[in-house]
């Protein structure tokens, strides 16, 4: 095993490790502007391992669908972080064209949490599965264009090779386009994350509810393997907007460190910005991720012409 992969793994393990943290974090931040002590850091930790030692409970009018969801959800997001590259370092599970599986596991992670739901037969829950998809699907398109843009810009396929492509010769040469890239891609991890202003994930009132409405019937560890498995698709798109803005640096070690730094960092931001505004009213919700849109195909044109120049 070469000092590249030991690198690699080193990344993946941290995030496995820590990503239950990051909610802990936004709660703590949140507590701090609200002037109040706040949740310990590691409470979702706490919180996990009280569920894993209960088990689950089932409605009877349950199927299949509602106990295998949880479980097709964690497998879904934990596949996504297997393809990242990081530290600079190519995923070892990465092959030519993966940003597009990469883009399918996203969203199937989430497709089963919505067929979960509705095998419920609860009419909150599918309510929350309606509300989850319409914005989903909005959603789905702000990707597309933070994705198109990355391989406009890299030439391929590999999300290796858009993401490891980011250095300070191309922030010299196409500091615009990741600048309206990243601020695209920061609403999307709201949205796609379930926080404020697009979703509040503690809230307790079931019409204002988004995702914690589909996992009201969950219970035990179904319920321990849904909390760590949004936990860890909030390490995977900060991590993924984390490396949008940093250049690969020489060495793997110190390009690790940074990144890791930063994923804390971008979620404290996370947190300021959950203290100083309100959740939007799902009516205004399409207009936030019509906005992202429009930034993500901005950076795609900028893109295009910058192409053109070069080549005039």
């Amino acid at each position: 095993m070469t000092s590249a992969s030991v690198v690699w793994w080193v990344g993946l393990a941290a995030g496995l490790v820590g990503a239950p943290l990051l909610p802990g974090l936004i709660n703590r931040v949140k507590a701090f502007f609200a002037g109040r002590r706040g949740p310990s850091l590691f409470q979702l930790y706490f919180d996990m391992y009280k569920l894993l030692r209960k088990a689950p409970v089932y409605s009877s009018v349950t199927g299949w669908l509602s106990r295998a969801a949880p479980v097709l959800t964690l497998a879904a997001t934990l596949a996504t972080l297997l393809l990242l590259p990081l530290a600079g370092v190519p995923s070892p599970f990465a092959f030519s064209c993966d940003i597009i599986l990469f883009l399918y596991l996203a969203g199937a992670g989430r497709f089963a949490t919505v067929l979960g739901a509705l095998d419920t037969g609860s009419s909150f829950e599918g309510m929350g599965a309606s509300r989850e998809c319409q914005f989903s699907m909005l959603a789905e398109g702000v990707m597309l264009a933070v994705f198109g843009a990355l391989v406009l810009m890299a030439g391929q396929f590999s999300l290796g090779g858009c993401l490891n492509q980011v250095s300070s010769a191309v922030w010299s040469q196409q500091a615009t386009a990741l600048i309206l890239l990243l601020a695209s891609f920061y609403v999307v991890v709201l949205a796609e994350t379930c926080r404020v202003p697009v979703d509040d994930p503690e809230t307790h009132l079931e019409l204002t509810m988004i995702h914690e409405a589909m996992i009201l019937d969950n219970s035990g560890v179904d319920l321990a393997m849904i909390h760590y498995a949004a936990a860890l698709k909030l390490w995977v798109m900060i991590e993924f907007g984390v490396m949008l803005l940093l250049p690969v640096m020489a060495n793997g070690w110190i390009t690790l460190t940074v990144q890791i730094l930063c994923v804390f960092g971008w979620t404290a931001s996370i947190g300021v910005a959950e203290s100083i505004m309100a959740r939007y009213r799902f009516l205004k919700v399409p207009h936030l991720l019509a906005g992202a849109l429009c930034l993500g195909v901005m950076a795609v044109v900028v893109l295009l012409l910058f192409r053109g120049v070069a080549r005039i």
